[in-house]
């Protein structure tokens, strides 16, 4: 299956109201038909009997049939997996029976993005399609549950950086709509309610605004500023953070872009120490790492070159670097999984092609939101 076979199965379906094509199409789908749901919240029945009453129930919204072919595209796809990682997140309390699928909406980002990615999706609506699945569940409970101290305008403001909220409200509509459940009501007020505080805050269809990239990233970080009034930036290094999975092209990019700038990598550093993947990696992160606060605390221009994979591993380094004031850009970079494979099997590398195959499970595609900019460098 391919991003063209995907898109006439999407016309077909409309057309058709037939879903039964999709289990052959995307195999995975079928673990829904034997995954159950907690009768509480779903008692329509299984995963899959509950996917398609979401699909039929996004279907009869006016902003769906308003839409865009793109942006069809991408409520149609996120409908259909925004569940596609609750049969390995199950979990059935012995002595109740009560059924759980804790992370399934994270877990599900992940493992949606790894279909799209093989079956060819365009970047930009695959990382729409995987953002909103991550966090298809909050507009249930935005407002009626403070968030990490964070005010709902926050989380607003946030998520508005990372995915159109329009789409994410329709989607939670269409999700809640797709049920059987006791408290539909309350939860599709709150949907409501959560939509017109975006339109309120004007970033219903648009990134809230901000005076500067500056301001936004302390904002974000939890600093107590407004998103209009600005703050003297202090001084620090600039830093390049390169992310992406192995031998997807850094070293490259970084030799094509910037030749002459100090360079801390992982990589580097195993080949000064002279140690394989996965021998004392603990020396290795304290080598890069002392790099690292060395350039930084002369305000030296620098690039951090590792995979930076996942949020949690990003995070490490970037609190690292904003404690010294850096201005920081990430530039992902990717490549598709056979040009993968391919540029590791050519590489002088330790590393192993199951390896890269293992990391894809921790794979979590940078976010606008992390840093000053973020720009995307995809199958160059």
């Amino acid at each position: 299956m391919n991003y063209p076979a995907l898109k006439q199965q999407i016309t077909h379906t409309i057309a058709m109201d037939d879903f039964s094509p999709w289990l052959s199409c995307i195999p995975e789908l079928n673990r829904l038909l034997t995954t159950p749901q907690d009768a509480m919240y779903h008692g329509e029945g299984n995963v899959w009997i509950h996917t398609q009453m979401v699909i039929r129930a996004l279907l009869g919204q006016s902003e769906f049939a308003n839409a865009t072919e793109d942006e069809q595209f991408v409520l149609f796809m996120t409908a259909l997996l925004h569940d596609i990682a609750k049969p390995e997140t199950t979990m059935i309390d012995k002595i109740t029976g009560k059924i759980t699928q804790p992370r399934h909406s994270k877990k599900g980002e992940i493992y949606s993005r790894i279909l799209l990615w093989r079956m060819g999706v365009p970047f930009d609506l695959r990382e729409q399609i995987c953002r909103i699945i991550s966090v298809h569940q909050v507009p249930f409970f935005a407002l009626s549950e403070e968030r990490k101290n964070r005010t709902p305008e926050y989380l607003i403001h946030h998520l508005s950086w990372q995915l159109p909220i329009w789409m994410l409200c329709l989607q939670a509509k269409a999700d809640m709509q797709g049920r059987i459940c006791a408290d539909k009501k309350r939860a599709l007020d709150e949907v409501e309610l959560f939509k017109q505080l975006a339109l309120e805050e004007g970033c219903l269809y648009h990134p809230r605004q901000f005076v500067d990239d500056y301001t936004r990233v302390q904002y974000f970080r939890g600093s107590n500023v407004l998103p209009d009034y600005a703050l003297y930036p202090q001084k620090g290094s600039e830093v390049i953070m390169l992310a992406g999975l192995p031998a997807s092209g850094k070293n490259s990019w970084v030799s094509k872009h910037y030749p002459t700038w100090p360079v801390a990598s992982y990589d580097d550093a195993r080949s000064e120490l002279k140690l394989k993947h996965g021998e004392n990696e603990g020396q290795v992160i304290q080598f890069v790492l002392a790099k690292v606060k060395q350039w930084l605390r002369v305000k030296q221009p620098f690039i951090w070159n590792a995979t930076h994979l996942s949020q949690e591993m990003r995070q490490k380094a970037l609190d690292l670097l904003y404690a010294y004031h850096a201005n920081v850009k990430i530039v992902y970079i990717e490549q598709p999984e056979k040009e993968l494979y391919r540029r590791n099997a050519a590489r002088d590398t330790t590393l192993p092609n199951k390896t890269i195959q293992r990391l894809l499970n921790k794979w979590e595609v940078p976010l606008p939101t992390e840093a000053h900019k973020v720009s995307y460098v995809i199958n160059q």
